[in-house]
């Protein structure tokens, strides 16, 4: 059947109410984004949506997964709460994929999925990514999957547009916004469409893939959400970023995109898709596939990923203290008096970081005024007196281990791990940096790469099992300055 020229937009700007049954829940949201119509300039993140930060004003429902640097998992079947709650507590990811919607899905039926679900995880701090798996390529030959699950229309048609194809993608499109105001899953959430592998040789089976997400996007952007898409590196990313850097006018591309490139590396980069696209905070890459992990005492299957999406993770700035003085530093040696060593030279405390301890006992109610940088008699004494207040031998020097008790001092404790950012993990990451020489963090409030090396080489160091989270329990250690 011959198309009408607009149909693509019309189709991708049908009126909300149509799509979703009356009796059901409405997204937060039915005020559309701006059209996209296939001929639009492929750009990716720029959409008011993609920025989402924070749920819009007086909008009901979570916004996902907003501003986070970190890992995420998924599982074929959404975790149960117990597990959830496990995983929180000790594993390193804080967001997980949940196969929301789409008839060709392996686990169609998730029993644990359900608004509730969802609101528990965003409250605890879980962020959702809602994944569809409907139509897929038509040259995968493992789809269909079922036998009322249909796959992506490869005929071209007569103006070779692939045009049934983008109605499947409207269609999809549709039905996973249908499903997550179902969720309480807020409009300017990301929603992902996973397109598996396919033969990328295969004209028919690419153009028509491509059609399928191109008419997922329209859709998806009109209903107030954002575009992301999952695929394999090699296949369906590949042919997304081809289309967007060659023929920049002819597909919409998504907001987002999730790199399905199995290297194991925790990072964003893949030989398979360039580097001038998806590069603000619209990236995520699964680097392992199925796999069990254990934490807490529970194993599930899972893929893992890291991602990094929105503005990312961030920390608040530091706080001036003591009129400006610095107190972050990359280490944290011995601190004493001026001395005379064997050799004859005069060896002076660092100036700098002894301005640093004034501080500090300054804060924990030690000291008076001064930030001076001078280690004399006068500051002996209030190290002397930290020092018998909190269970260490007196001394005149200052030591390492007084730095980890001191620096960890009003930590309150809490857990922290991969993704955090906070002025905790500040506390942390000056704890650690007095541990050891060879112990480097920077000092940011950003738990990211860096500061999990770090945790686990004081782990190692203290005999515990080197899992990159600092617990309550582990707080308590440095509080009481254990280095080894």
């Amino acid at each position: 059947m011959t198309r009408r020229p607009r149909l693509r937009a019309l189709l991708a700007a049908v009126p909300l109410l149509l799509v979703l049954p009356l009796a059901g829940p409405l997204p937060a949201t039915a005020a559309p984004a701006a059209v996209r119509t296939g001929s639009t300039v492929a750009t990716t993140g720029t959409l008011a949506s993609a920025d989402d930060t924070a749920a819009r004003e007086g909008e009901p429902g979570v916004v996902t997964p907003r501003n986070l640097t970190g890992l995420a998992f998924d599982q074929c079947h959404t975790p149960d709460q117990k597990t959830m709650n496990t995983w929180w507590r000790t594993s390193p990811y804080q967001a997980v994929g949940v196969y929301a919607s789409g008839k060709s899905r392996a686990c169609r039926d998730q029993p644990n999925l359900t608004a509730e679900w969802v609101a528990k995880q965003a409250s605890t701090g879980w962020r959702i990514l809602p994944i569809t798996l409907g139509p897929q390529a038509s040259c995968n030959p493992r789809f269909p999957r079922y036998r009322n699950d249909e796959t992506v229309n490869p005929r071209p048609g007569r103006n070779g547009r692939y045009d049934l194809a983008y109605e499947q993608g409207v269609k999809s499109a549709s039905g996973a916004v249908n499903k997550a105001a179902d969720l309480g899953i807020a409009a300017g959430s990301t929603l992902w469409y996973d397109m598996e592998g396919f033969d990328l040789g295969n004209k028919n089976c690419r153009e028509s893939a491509l059609s399928f997400l191109d008419g997922w996007t329209d859709r998806i952007h009109t209903l107030g959400y954002v575009s992301g898409v999952y695929s394999s590196a090699g296949s369906g990313i590949k042919a997304l970023d081809g289309a967007r850097q060659n023929r920049p006018h002819r597909f919409s591309m998504p907001d987002r995109v999730w790199i399905a490139d199995w290297d194991g590396q925790q990072n964003l980069t893949s030989t398979s898709l360039s580097n001038t696209g998806w590069t603000e905070g619209d990236r995520m890459k699964q680097y392992r596939g199925g796999h069990d992990e254990t934490w807490g005492g529970v194993t599930i299957n899972i893929d893992s990923s890291y991602l990094d999406l929105g503005k990312g993770t961030r920390a608040p700035d530091e706080a001036e203290v003591c009129n400006g003085t610095q107190i972050s530093y990359r280490d944290y040696m011995n601190l004493a008096p001026t001395r005379t060593a064997s050799d004859g030279s005069t060896v002076v405390a660092d100036e700098g970081r002894t301005a640093a301890l004034q501080c500090v006992l300054r804060l924990d109610g030690f000291a008076g005024g001064r930030t001076d940088g001078e280690y004399d008699a006068e500051l002996v004494s209030v190290v002397r007196s930290w020092q018998r207040h909190h269970g260490f031998d007196e001394s005149r020097t200052w030591s390492r281990e007084n730095w980890v008790a001191a620096l960890s001092e009003y930590a309150r404790g809490t857990r922290l791990k991969f993704g955090d950012g906070s002025n905790q993990v500040r506390y942390l990451q000056r704890t650690l940096n007095a541990v050891a020489a060879k112990i480097r963090t920077p000092v940011n409030g950003l738990y990211l790469a860096a500061t999990t090396k770090a945790v686990k080489q004081w782990q190692r160091r203290v005999g515990l099992e080197a899992t990159g989270i600092i617990t309550g329990p582990q707080w308590r250690l440095l509080k009481q300055g254990q280095r080894s």
